[in-house]
């Protein structure tokens, strides 16, 4: 698969300074063999963002909606337009219609390619049983850069995406230990004294001196670490 960037969407995106050479030839008339306008020309499309392979042209004139891409080899471009002299309104009937942002398989190129050189027309260097559109763009007779577009090809463009470099695990775990630590306890004492009567009296009224068994409570306290 050969992907197809417009250069549109390199000025746009990349803010390619591409100068006057190479965006001006948008918007400008085509016409087609024996003088013929076919339509305008809509964008360029090039290969990995940098050599144009096509132009994208809108045969208004000859065919209601049609926009087709054209090898930028065919291409004669003046100030005033681009002449395509070889390329019939029979042909582009044949050709593929292209939308914008598609995806243009190999095999649509290569189907293309051989309805504007002819059905058993076979790429210059073909590197396998199947046809690719690279192979043909070594056709100088269809994908030669015109001079005025050569600039683009040595445009370079970077891409930068992002990957997985690792990964970083977060956890926890408790560590114990022991610690001597000094603490300062305290606790109640009851001391009981007997003293002897050194005044000696009598009391007045009644007095109830209580049952031999009687118990008094007295609750002490301490501290614990």
């Amino acid at each position: 698969m050969t992907v197809l960037t417009p250069l549109s969407e390199l000025v746009r995106d990349h803010n390619y300074d591409l100068g006057q050479a190479q965006t001006s030839l948008i918007g400008l008339p085509a016409y087609g063999a024996g003088g013929e306008q076919v339509g305008s020309v809509r964008d360029a499309m090039t290969e990995n963002g940098g050599t144009i392979r096509y132009l994208l042209v809108e045969a208004g004139s000859w065919f209601t909606r049609k926009e087709v891409l054209v090898p930028v080899g065919l291409a004669r471009i003046e100030d005033d337009a681009v002449y395509f002299d070889t390329l019939t309104k029979d042909q582009v009937r044949d050709l593929q219609a292209y939308s914008a942002g598609e995806m243009h398989s190999d095999e649509a190129q290569v189907s293309d390619l051989r309805v504007l050189k002819g059905t058993d027309y076979q790429a210059p260097a073909t590197t396998g049983v199947a046809a690719r559109a690279a192979d043909h763009y070594q056709d100088q007779s269809l994908f030669r850069t015109p001079d005025r577009l050569q600039l683009l090809e040595e445009r370079l463009q970077v891409n930068k995406d992002r990957y997985r470099a690792g990964s970083v695990e977060v956890g926890k775990h408790v560590e114990t230990r022991t610690e001597n630590v000094n603490v300062n306890l305290s606790h109640d004492e009851v001391v009981i004294e007997r003293h002897p009567v050194s005044d000696p009296r009598p009391v007045d009224g009644n007095v109830t001196l209580g049952s031999d068994s009687e118990t008094i409570r007295v609750d002490l306290g301490a501290g614990r670490a």
